[in-house]
């Protein structure tokens, strides 16, 4: 068997790994071992690579390949190691951003360094792929940056609404095609100059006309762009592990932001176009009447008299940390005959499965943790609802009020409940700087302080009613 031959079957050995991988992470009770596979496949993808590439390259490119991975594995082990689940949305959206820039750099490089045997029609397909690499590239890498800035609240979350946005965004478009075909028949740097500052500024726009309430589907589609744009490398370096393991990313990354799209009742093309076709509406930021307040024991005395409980999680549990005392809650709840279950949005936090995951790491079962669909109906039959860190998925703006930046995206419906205790830290407005009508409503009462803090307050409060049923037990023996 000859190295390339090898090299082949390593690759599809790893390709049909990152397939199981991807099964596998399609489930919270199969994500570990999804993980691994994709480990598995990029060790066995990367020592083909390195394999093949040994046969034309001299001892001292060799080392400089080791030293690069080994500084690439260091500096992801050590983020991995030291990021908080609430910077994982953050740490992706910068990910992205690698993998666009070196797919705009591999276009240049393929530029640079045109095989001397392609002619003919061959070597106008290679100036398309420079080309279309380049762009791709540079989208992903401005586009990822601007992602980044908003999840990490660098810049404001609001979308950018420049004059005549949509036009820019059309011409930019218009642009690249005809620089493309300029290129093709006559290539030279001039224009890849063009086309990588247009890419790089539409990046840019796009993702900043993008509000914070749809950032979720952003973080999804820029994770399917940067799928496109190795795939595009993979082309430009003739490599079909490549090229298959980006169409992968590129095809589970844009069907993943259809269906959250659904479950938003956004628009698809509206979203990735940067709101392209949509009314820009302005936040109302003020406070629309008066809000009631309650204190963890009398929150306690509420749940110790329920019937029933849900619990719908946002991004202030993730910030609290608090999905370990919201898991001992629901447990000495449910052990007093209460029945209680977690209500969860598709967009809730700032990812995909961002709250499923942290339910799953405190170890909450997963038949009591349901999707909005399959709770929905079932607020108007709850006694207490808790909203630990939620907001903009638990605003009824999105059903009532036709102008809101949030209009018509489906949201869990807790109002209807008898009561909703509300957890948050202040009466501020949330990511996507829209107002909640909820907390001003009269079954709702607002519970201000940590999330961690105060559920563990209520816990204590729990304890403390049940200590004279305790005492009279144990006096009446």
């Amino acid at each position: 068997m000859t190295t390339d031959t090898a090299a082949q079957a390593a690759y599809v050995v790893a390709a049909l790994l990152f397939i199981l991988s991807l099964a596998g992470l399609s489930q919270h009770k199969t994500s570990r071992s999804g993980v691994v596979w994709g480990i598995a496949g990029m060790v066995v993808a990367l020592a083909a690579t390195v394999g093949l590439a040994s046969r034309s390259i001299t001892a001292t490119g060799l080392v400089l390949i080791a030293v690069a991975t080994a500084v690439g594995a260091g500096i992801g082990l050590w983020r991995a190691r030291v990021v908080e689940m609430t910077g994982m949305p953050e740490l992706i959206a910068i990910m992205h951003s690698l993998v666009g820039l070196a797919a705009a750099f591999v276009g240049w490089n393929g530029y640079l360094d045109v095989d001397a045997e392609l002619s003919g029609s061959l070597l106008g397909i290679h100036h398309a792929e420079v080309f279309i690499g380049v762009f791709i590239g540079a989208v992903t890498f401005t586009g990822s940056v601007v992602a980044y800035l908003k999840l990490s609240a660098r810049i404001n979350s609001r979308p950018l609404t420049l004059p005549g946005k949509h036009v820019l965004n059309v011409g930019a478009l218009v642009a690249f095609v005809g620089l493309t075909v300029a290129f093709v028949v006559r290539p030279n740097m001039g224009l890849l100059i063009a086309v990588t500052v247009i890419a790089l500024a539409l990046g840019a726009h796009l993702v900043a006309s993008i509000g914070g309430g749809d950032m979720p589907v952003v973080v999804s589609m820029l994770n399917s762009y940067s799928g496109w744009a190795a795939a595009a490398s993979g082309f430009l370096l003739s490599n079909n592990l490549l090229i298959v393991t980006g169409a992968l990313v590129g095809s589970s990354g844009a069907y993943l932001s259809y269906i959250m799209c659904k479950a938003m009742n956004r628009s698809f093309l509206s979203v990735i176009a940067g709101g392209f076709g949509t009314p820009a509406a302005a936040a109302d930021d003020g406070e629309q009447g008066e809000h009631r307040e309650i204190n963890a024991e009398e929150t306690a005395e509420l749940l110790r008299d329920a019937t029933s409980v849900i619990i719908t999680p946002g991004y202030g549990m993730a910030v609290a940390q608090a999905q370990y005392p919201v898991a001992e809650l629901a447990r000495k709840l449910r052990d007093r005959g209460v029945e209680v279950r977690f209500g969860i949005h598709p967009v809730a936090g700032r990812l995909p499965g961002h709250m499923n995951v942290l339910l799953a790491e405190a170890n909450v079962p997963y038949d009591i943790v349901l999707e909005m669909d399959e709770i929905n109906d079932d607020f108007a039959a709850t006694s207490v609802v808790l909203v630990i860190g939620a907001n903009d998925t638990v605003n009824p703006a999105a059903t009532d009020n036709p102008s809101s930046p949030i209009a018509g995206m489906p949201v869990l419906h807790v109002w209807e409940s008898a009561h909703v205790i509300v957890f948050k830290r202040s009466m501020a407005a949330g990511y996507a700087g829209v107002q909640n009508p909820l907390f001003f409503r009269e079954n709702t009462q607002m519970l201000f302080g940590d999330a961690r803090q105060r559920v563990e307050d209520i816990l204590r409060g729990l304890d403390a009613l049940d200590a004279p049923v305790r005492e009279m037990a144990g006096t009446s023996r």
